[in-house]
């Protein structure tokens, strides 16, 4: 085969020994070989491009169709074939060893430079060290040493520490002054990329390869907050910089950038006097401006080099714009190297220095504005993924879903993480104006009746807001969590719709699509959801953010609620959702959707967004689940795991922002604020509750805190109920070897069957539930207590429960017929048979109901 594949690259193919062996077009090479014409290459080939693997039914219809093929066996063409297909994987895995060599090249090079700038800053801080000893062992000598060691080392110091001391004096406002400005932004900055000029500490987990973002590292002790990453990327430095000029389109917290002025240079470099503003990420705290000097210029290397850095009474040079609400935040030398790679591509090194005035926020929001995780996760690996996405996208290989083109899908993650920063910053120049509190302050409710100035021009409106007048209203909050871990949250928050969600808000959102909305809904405790469905559209190289449509199935319950027997649509970006991301913000921004889903189609985006506040803890993080099982590991074992993961982990603190968008026609914009009012408060609860579930310190003791205050402990409820069964029915329920009660805990949480209790009240709701009751009702234990026994049961499920419920508080217990009831997520569960029984506590008093399904399966 070896052989038949060197001689198919000259055209020659394997003959087969029974056919003949001379005539024709083919001439045979020693009864062995065939050599092929060009003019029957060119034929093959053509067939090849169309169908690369031909059926033997094809082959003889080429021979027939190709008259300069009809002395060739069939069979020596399908050997042609299959040669054609070897060279062809041969050189698509040599273009991808080539490729993945150049990446291995570049790679050891950056690598080698890194190590270089380690050994110089290792040697710095050595001389540093051994003056700092000097001067602690012998202070004399150390005020009079005047040896090149200690007047170096000083003289560098205060150099780093008063920079300004040694800036020759220029005139800022003309031309030649900001060169000088820029020229010194320049050295700085690459003092920064490749010097020592900041003492950088690499990000944990952040470990370099071909395949890899690349080296992300943080600033320690230096003025303000700074972060440096080094990566690859297989685009051309030109297209690079392009690409990272254009700051909206992958920082988004970026809300504008206005250059004001461009200056060229006598270098071939440019000037641009540039004005940005970016997004408050919480509602506690005010928005930024910078007013910036950027510089673009190459360098004798190829290399090219944008710098930037504020204009400041310092740097001097002409005054900027003034926006009130604003802080004026501060740039300090930053910007990017982008060097370009032997055989293509880039080699980039970017730099982000900034002073955001930490000082003007409240002191417990310093940490979002002091902490270099933020600001690498937010900025610096922005940068260089938002690339690396673009690079692997016009490579082709990245599927995508919805018939859609990736840019129209960056452009939809785009206009949510957009429209929930404007929602969330509601600013006046805008149209947004506050209205009057209801005496609390928790919620604040803004509106915008000037709403086609905030979705913009290229958006059809029209469906959003009636003719007869009308606008967006917002309802948002912030609130500060305890121990929970933002991606943890924001997952749940993803996976349970059902647990913090209304139906009838969902669908008056929906409504508000449609020709006709139905009225201001009024809350309902526990609205019955449909199904929730996800449907992925596409997702970032790293699976760090994902794009995908809700599907929520409509189920109307009675003949008023006929509209939501419709499916409704959500268009949802989750981001952060790795526990293991340092400084990651996890958000769920979503936005209600037609099903014609048109690119134009208006976008009133909500959701959440959870950032740290506190450092990341080095802990290991466990797999946490929002049940019972990871603590239901009962006797000694599962006792010690708890109490030394609590103990592991440390007081953490995270802020959370919600914000929900609402169109509103203007007779009823009071009705609609009441309302929104009233649903943040009630989402921010259900958050509450969730976040104090999930928080790791509280899994130690998850048992006691399922329960209602009052209750008895698991184990012991455990014994109740096995016990009322044994007393009802005469039957054991739960067989164990030990009559302990860690025993039958365990035996009846790992029953089967589903088993669960509900209170004795009008309404009962579910107090407890086994592994197997969670499973069918698609719930966990927090959810558990929100689920009626009505919710879950159908009508024939409902009156055969009304028909025994007297045998069962007379009797003890009754058997019910088999049927179908619904799980919170509204799929139906069928059962074979259900057996309801009263539960007696030790005094023989009735505790609660136990109902067990038998043999369930979802239909």
């Amino acid at each position: 085969m070896a052989a038949a594949m060197v001689a198919a690259v000259h055209g020659v193919g394997r003959q087969d020994r029974s056919s003949p062996g001379g005539g024709g077009a083919p001439q045979v090479d020693t009864g062995k070989y065939v050599r092929y014409t060009p003019e029957q290459v060119e034929a093959l080939e053509r067939v090849y491009g169309e169908c690369p693997k031909p059926s033997s039914l094809r082959r003889q219809q080429l021979i027939r169709e190709c008259p300069i093929l009809s002395n060739i066996e069939p069979k020596q063409i399908k050997v042609w074939f299959q040669n054609r297909r070897c060279r062809e994987k041969q050189r698509k895995e040599a273009s991808r060893l080539q490729t993945v060599n150049r990446k291995l090249t570049a790679m050891n090079k950056l690598l080698m430079e890194e190590n270089d700038r380690l050994q110089k800053q290792v040697s710095r801080l050595v001389y540093e060290n051994g003056y700092m000893r000097q001067q602690l062992h012998n202070p004399s000598v150390a005020t009079t040493d005047t040896s090149c060691e200690s007047v170096v080392t000083s003289g560098q110091h205060h150099q780093q520490q008063n920079p300004a001391a040694t800036r020759p004096q220029r005139d800022a406002n003309n031309p030649a002054g900001l060169l000088a400005i820029a020229e010194e932004t320049l050295a700085e900055f690459l003092s920064k990329a490749t010097g020592t000029a900041v003492d950088w500490v690499q990000m944990v987990g952040m470990k370099p390869g071909p395949d890899s973002i690349g080296i992300i590292a943080v600033s320690h002790n230096c003025s303000g907050v700074a972060a440096r990453a080094c990566g690859l990327v297989s685009l051309e430095p030109t297209k690079v910089a392009e690409i990272l000029k254009d700051r909206p389109s992958w920082y988004r917290d970026c809300r504008c950038v206005d250059v004001l002025h461009v200056i060229p240079t006598g270098n071939g470099g440019t000037i641009e006097l540039i004005y940005m503003q970016t997004y408050a990420p919480t509602t506690l705290a005010a928005p930024r401006d910078f007013w910036i000097l950027r510089y673009t210029s190459g360098l004798e290397d190829g290399s090219l080099v944008i710098c930037e850095r504020s204009l400041t009474q310092s740097t001097g040079g002409p005054s900027g714009p003034n926006t009130p609400n604003f802080v004026r935040a501060e740039v300090l030398p930053s910007g990017y190297l982008i060097r370009p790679c032997e055989g293509g591509g880039s080699m980039i090194h970017i730099v982000d220095h900034v002073d955001l005035d930490a000082w003007s926020v409240p002191e417990v929001l310093r940490p979002l504005y002091e902490s270099p995780k933020i600001l690498a996760q937010k900025m610096t690996m922005a940068a260089l993924r938002h690339i690396r996405q673009i690079a692997h996208e016009s490579s082709g290989e990245m599927p995508y879903g919805g018939g859609r083109q990736p840019a129209v899908l960056r452009t939809f993650s785009q206009r949510l993480s957009r429209g929930f920063n404007d929602a969330v910053n509601g600013f006046p120049d805008d149209g947004w104006s506050l209205m009057s509190s209801d005496g609390a302050e928790d919620v604040t409710i803004a509106f915008n009746s000037s709403p086609n100035k905030l979705v913009g021009s290229h958006v059809n409106s029209s469906q959003l807001f009636s003719a007869i007048g009308g606008g967006i209203l917002c309802a948002k909050a912030s609130m500060l969590l305890q121990n929970v871990p933002p991606a943890l949250l924001v997952r749940f928050l993803r996976e349970h719709r059902s647990e913090w969600a209304d139906p009838g808000v969902d669908a008056y959102s929906a409504a508000a699509l449609r020709a006709s909305p139905y009225a201001v809904p009024g809350l309902r405790a526990g609205g019955f959801m449909g199904s929730q469905v996800i449907l992925p559209l596409a997702h970032t190289l790293e699976h760090e953010e994902f794009l995908e449509v809700i599907r929520l199935e409509g189920h109307s319950l009675c003949h008023d609620e006929v509209v939501l027997s419709r499916d409704m649509y959500l268009l949802q970006l989750c981001s952060g959702v790795d526990e293991n991301a340092a400084g990651a913000c996890a958000q769920l921004v979503f936005a209600p959707i037609d099903e014609s889903f048109a690119d134009d189609a208006p976008l009133l985006p909500s959701g959440f967004r959870v950032i740290p506040l506190d450092a990341k803890t080095d802990a290991p993080s466990a797999t946490r689940t929002l049940d019972l099982a990871s603590t239901l590991e009962v006797g000694s074992g599962g006792t010690t795991r708890a109490s030394s993961d609590t103990s592991s982990t440390c007081n953490t603190r995270s802020v959370l922002t919600i914000a929900f968008q609402f169109s509103y026609e203007n007779h009823l914009r009071e009705s609609v604020a009441a309302m929104a009012r009233q649903y943040v408060r009630t989402v921010v609860a259900s958050v509450q509750r969730v976040a104090m579930a999930i928080a790791p310190s509280r899994l130690g003791g998850q048992i006691e805190t399922k329960n209602p205050p009052g209750s008895p402990e698991a184990h012991t409820l455990a014994r109740w109920i096995g016990r009322s069964y044994r007393f009802h029915t005469g039957a054991d329920l739960l067989r164990t070897d030990s009559q302990s009660t860690d025993s039958s805990l365990k035996a009846m949480w790992q029953h089967s069957d589903s088993i669960m209790c509900c209170s004795l009240k009008a309404a009962p709701v579910f107090t407890f539930a086994n592994q197997a009751g969670l499973d069918m009702l698609e719930t966990t234990l927090i959810a558990l207590q929100d689920i009626s026994l009505e919710k879950i049961l159908d009508d024939d499920g409902r009156k055969a429960l009304c028909t025994e419920f007297p045998k069962i508080m007379q009797q003890g217990f009754a058997y019910l017929p088999g049927g179908v009831c619904v799980s919170s997520m509204g799929r139906p569960v069928s059962y074979e048979q259900a057996v309801a029984w009263k539960v007696l506590s030790d005094d023989d008093t009735p505790h609660c109901l136990a109902f067990m399904f038998v043999n369930w399966s979802f239909v």
